[in-house]
């Protein structure tokens, strides 16, 4: 499996949207209890990627991206 991390400011800003806007529509993307917005979710998930605390990753086997913490145990090993 070839995967590659993928710099946000790499990205156009539709498309960055368009990343985060697919993942956090994802199944088993959901807060819990509490009800969170769309919005909410999406301003969220753009902070932690802005700060370092996760990271995109592009799989070029699925060729499909994702969203990782940072400290996520896989992308030691890429490292």
């Amino acid at each position: 499996m070839t995967v590659h991390r993928i710099p946000i400011d790499k990205l156009s800003p539709e498309a960055l949207q368009g990343v985060i806007q697919e993942f956090i529509s994802r199944e088993g993307t959901d807060y819990g209890e509490i009800e969170v917005s769309a919005e909410a979710k999406y301003r969220c998930v753009k902070s932690i990627l802005a700060t370092g605390g996760a990271v995109l990753i592009f799989d070029d086997e699925t060729e499909t991206t994702n969203i990782f913490l940072a400290n996520d145990a896989m992308l030691q090993s890429l490292d």
